[in-house]
């Protein structure tokens, strides 16, 4: 039923809010000067700078680690991580044909950093500390032609490769304490290195950048300096700047066209330095450390990117940050819409709650709790409030438009506040906790008030749902059973037992009802009256259902889980009508918007996906 999927139709994915800003030098222009590239779990995104449509590299089976563009612009590479004592892929994308040009594989665990030769004739790729080795392969043949461990016995780790610009043979690696120049003996199928000689100085090298004319080239250190080394005599020529060295270490290095250098540095600094002597012309600070920086055609624009997951554009001559990407650095825990409205919705994640506007996938507001992860949240129905659930045990009330708290209920929760759900009267709020609590608190002007506790849980309650007529609800809890409350006289009605930890529970629209999800894979219909089995689908082939919603019409449901698929049924039959491919993390909420022409979903890296919702309903 739900196994075979190959023939079920896609979803169609309208936009993706996510950027994965731990990969150095992830972000990259493409040479058609028309789109970014960056990658995000395991799929690499390209997007239009005309008009910000994304199109998806899928391929990678786990988080890609390491992107990058040929010269010419044909191919793209990327590299992953794997779990260890496996070999990771390294795949070669044809840029026009958007596909796998060849998948490759000898690296184990992870592919460290790629570099396509000047010609596009072959690829270098370095592999991670557990692999330690340097390939050459022949992008016409997509054979290995040699290789070699990448530094000496006596050295530390290599972190980075870079090929020069004119030379197909010649390529350098750098790292923990080696820096080496390597040449590409073709007829014997050998890579030769002759090491830099540094002298006294021992650094840490993360970035190497090599200017046009391949007489010297930059390294960037952990230590904040960057050294200056002359690529025919492998001596180091200079090292700087002396007194203000770039804090946190160099990230990242770009040479312009007219010498200058920009450095993108730990501490978020982004600066243009003279080549010559290092010394800061211009420098701006951004939010998170600077991982890559992009230059796009000549050097009169560039790009950003940072661990806080934002991209910044910058132009040469005014040198104005403008940030034109933000995405969550974190999992996102949970995601709403207003009631009625389906112009904005709200994710939440570590550190904060942000609202964004569905059609542009724009930050529209941020609040942020430092430190803090928001578990659940909710609008009210009015529209006057955003309620969320917080780890710390606080129950916190924002203004949607502004961001203001407007109240905080401390202790709300001794083991930190999971579920939240807001009445139709907006007088009242729901909150399940850690220890297995239902509270019911009545929201006054500015204050509040505890009307009932209710224990029957055993551990965390995971998801709660409200009655339309206030007067009963429902909540899921990871003890395996669903309880169906009287929000009257504050009993149980009902209880529904399974084995399994329950992720969700929804009504069903007409509330006779209930649906539930959780670890064990199944999806149970069940009856709100007395609490019996009605049927039980097989939701997903492998790990647990964390996400569902269903349509105001009752006729469809949304599922999402540790499957990764995003899945739409049909109520009655209990088909799956059509999936959608593309997190690459675990799902952690689905839900469909109020005019039920898209769905969001969230998953654990950090995205947030649009998807068209195919069943849009008669008006």
């Amino acid at each position: 039923m739900a196994g075979d999927a190959q023939d079920i139709p896609r979803l169609e994915l309208e936009a993706v809010i996510g950027f994965n800003g731990h990969v150095f030098s992830g972000l990259r222009v493409h040479p058609d000067r028309e789109h970014l590239i960056y990658p995000l779990g395991c799929t690499v995104i390209l997007k239009s700078l005309k008009d910000g449509k994304q199109e998806f590299l899928h391929g990678h089976t786990n988080n890609v680690s390491c992107v990058t563009v040929s010269k010419s612009g044909r191919y793209i590479a990327s590299g992953q991580v794997t779990f260890m004592g496996f070999k990771a892929d390294l795949i070669i994308w044809d840029y026009e044909k958007r596909a796998i040009h060849a998948r490759l594989q000898l690296h184990k665990a992870k592919v460290e950093e790629l570099a396509f030769s000047p010609n596009d004739k072959y690829l270098v790729s370095l592999g991670g500390q557990d692999d330690g080795s340097i390939v050459v392969w022949n992008l016409e043949s997509k054979e290995a032609i040699c290789g070699s461990p990448a530094s000496a016995h006596s050295a530390g780790h290599c972190l980075t490769i870079k090929y020069t610009n004119h030379s197909d043979t010649v390529f350098i690696s750098a790292g923990n304490g080696t820096m080496r120049v390597w040449e590409l003996d073709l007829p014997n199928r050998k890579i030769r290195p002759t090491e830099c000689q540094t002298g006294q100085l021992k650094r840490i090298v993360k970035c190497i950048e090599i200017p046009d004319d391949d007489l010297f080239f930059y390294c960037g250190t952990t230590s904040g300096d960057i050294l200056k080394v002359n690529l025919k005599t492998r001596l180091l020529n200079s090292c700087g700047p002396r007194k203000q060295k770039f804090s946190k270490g160099v990230n990242t290095l770009k040479v312009l066209k007219s010498g200058d250098i920009l450095v993108g540095s730990g501490d978020g600094m982004f600066t243009l330095c003279s080549g010559p002597n290092f010394k800061t012309i211009k420098k701006v600070q951004l939010e998170g450390g600077v991982t890559s920086i992009a230059v796009r055609g000549e050097g009169h624009q560039f790009f950003a990117g940072t661990e806080a997951a934002q991209i910044y554009r910058f132009g040469y001559t005014d040198f104005k940050e403008e940030l034109i990407a933000t995405s969550h650095n974190s999992a996102v825990k949970d995601v709403a819409f207003p009631f009625g409205s389906s112009e904005l919705f709200a994710t939440c994640s570590q550190d904060d709650i942000r609202v964004w506007h569905a059609e542009t996938s724009k930050e529209l507001l941020r609040i942020s709790v430092p430190n803090m992860t928001c578990n659940a949240l909710d609008f009210m129905i009015d529209g006057h409030s955003i309620i969320s659930a917080w780890n710390d045990g606080k129950i916190r009330v924002f203004a949607p438009e502004t961001g203001r708290a407007m109240l905080v209920i401390h202790n709300a929760h001794s083991m930190g506040v999971t579920a939240i759900a807001g009445t139709r009267d907006c007088k009242r709020i729901i909150s399940g906790g850690g220890e297995g609590q239902v509270r019911v608190w009545e929201i006054l002007q500015g204050c509040h008030r505890l009307i009932e506790t209710m224990k029957e849980h055993k551990a965390t309650v995971t998801s709660i749902k409200i009655k339309s007529n206030d007067k009963e609800c429902v909540t899921a809890s990871s003890d395996g059973a669903c309880i169906i409350w009287d929000l009257v006289r504050f009993v149980r009605n009902q209880m529904v037992l399974a084995n399994t930890l329950f992720r969700s529970v929804c009504y069903h629209p007409e509330e006779y009802q209930i649906i539930t999800s959780g670890t064990d894979r199944k999806i149970g219909y069940w009856e709100v009256y007395d609490g019996s089995a009605i049927r039980e689908l097989e939701g997903s082939l492998s790990g647990a259902i964390n996400g569902m919603h269903i349509s105001q019409n009752g006729q469809h449901f949304v599922t999402g889980g540790d499957e990764k698929l995003v899945k739409v049924w049909d109520y009655s039959e209990g088909e799956v009508t059509h999936v959608g491919v593309g997190h690459s993390g675990s799902i952690t909420s689905v839900t469909i918007s109020s005019n039920n022409r898209s769905m969001v979903s969230t998953s654990a890296d950090g995205a947030v996906l649009r998807w068209r919702y195919p069943h849009p309903s008669s008006p």
